[in-house]
C-alpha cells in the first residue's frame, strides 16, 4: 500500500530532477562552497550547546499532511524576525513543495531576515540538494533516516558536515532508526514524536528513544510539542533542543507564545 510518505518521496524526487535539468550542477557547487567558505561552520549546532536556556528551534511550516493548511499567508520574513526577538536559538523552514507548502525561496527570505542560525527541513534524496541548501543559505539540513539508505546517509552526512561545514540533524523515530544514527557516526540526533507513515503524534516516542542515544550527541525533540512543562521534562531527560512550529504558526503572535515558552526576556 503506498503510504503518504512514499507520495512525498516521489514528488521530491521529481522536483529534484527538474531543479537538476535548470541548474547547473558545477556551478551550483562552485557557489556552495563558497557560502560556505564566508559562513560560520557548525553555528547550528553552537546554538543548541546552551545549557542556561530552553533552546527552541522555531519552524515556518505553512501546511502539513496531517493539518492541511496551517498559515499560507505568513511571510517568512516577518515570521522568522518574529521567531528572533521571542527568543529562539534557531530557525527551521519547511521547504518541501507539494504536501508542506514550501519552497527555497521561503528559507532564503527568512535568511535575509535574521542572523538565527537556520536549517533547512526538507526531503533530502540526492546530494544535489544539499549543495542547493548551502548555496540558498541554510546552515544546516535534515537527513531522515526513513527516507535514505545507511550508505547514503553516511556520506550525505560527511558531506555536509565535513566538506561544507554545515550541521546535519538526523532524524529518528525508532530504536532501529537509532542505532543508524549511530552507526552513522551522528552526533546531533531528532527524534520525531510523529510516525511519517501514519502522522500519529507521541511524546513516549521522546522519552523512550532517549535510552538508546549515542553518548555525547546532541538531541533534539521534533513534534507535538504544545507546553513548556513539556520542555522542562524532556530538558531533564537530556534534550538539548525542541523544534516547535505548528504550536507556533497557529498562534495570531507567534513571539510572544514563543517567549511563554522560553521565558525569554522582551527586546
Amino acid at each position: 500500500m503506498t503510504t503518504i510518505l512514499d507520495r512525498i518521496f516521489e514528488s521530491k524526487r521529481a522536483h529534484v530532477d527538474e531543479a537538476k535539468r535548470q541548474i547547473n550542477a558545477d556551478s551550483l557547487v562552485e557557489n556552495a562552497r563558497r557560502i560556505r567558505n564566508d559562513a560560520s561552520a557548525h553555528r547550528f549546532r553552537s546554538s543548541l550547546e546552551t545549557n542556561d536556556r530552553l533552546n527552541v528551534i522555531a519552524e515556518f511550516k505553512k501546511a502539513s499532511p496531517s493539518k492541511g493548511v496551517i498559515n499560507d499567508s505568513a511571510s517568512p520574513a516577518e515570521v522568522a524576525r518574529q521567531y528572533e526577538r521571542g527568543g529562539a536559538c534557531g530557525i527551521s523552514v519547511l521547504t518541501e513543495e507539494d504536501f508542506f507548502g514550501g519552497s527555497l525561496s521561503d528559507l532564503q527570505m527568512a535568511r535575509e531576515a535574521v542572523s538565527l542560525p537556520i536549517l533547512r527541513k526538507d526531503f533530502i534524496l540526492d546530494e544535489f540538494q544539499i549543495y542547493e541548501t548551502a548555496a540558498a543559505g541554510a546552515d544546516a539540513i535534515l537527513l531522515i533516516v526513513a527516507a535514505l539508505a545507511v550508505d547514503q546517509l553516511g556520506v550525505f552526512l560527511r558531506l555536509a558536515e565535513d566538506e561544507l561545514g554545515m550541521d546535519a540533524l538526523v532524524e529518528v523515530h525508532t530504536r532501529e532508526e537509532m542505532a543508524t544514527a549511530k552507526e552513522i557516526g551522528a552526533t546531533l540526533i531528532g527524534v520525531n514524536n510523529r510516525d511519517l507513515r501514519s502522522f500519529e503524534v507521541s511524546l513516549d516516542i521522546s522519552r523512550d528513544l532517549i535510552r538508546s542515544a549515542p553518548d555525547g550527541a546532541l538531541l533534539v525533540a521534533e513534534s507535538g510539542l504544545k507546553q513548556r512543562d513539556e520542555l522542562i521534562e524532556l530538558k531533564s531527560l537530556g534534550y538539548s533542543g525542541f523544534l516547535i512550529g505548528e504550536t507556533l504558526m497557529q498562534n495570531g503572535d507567534p513571539e510572544k507564545e514563543l517567549r511563554n515558552l522560553t521565558q525569554a526576556e522582551a527586546v
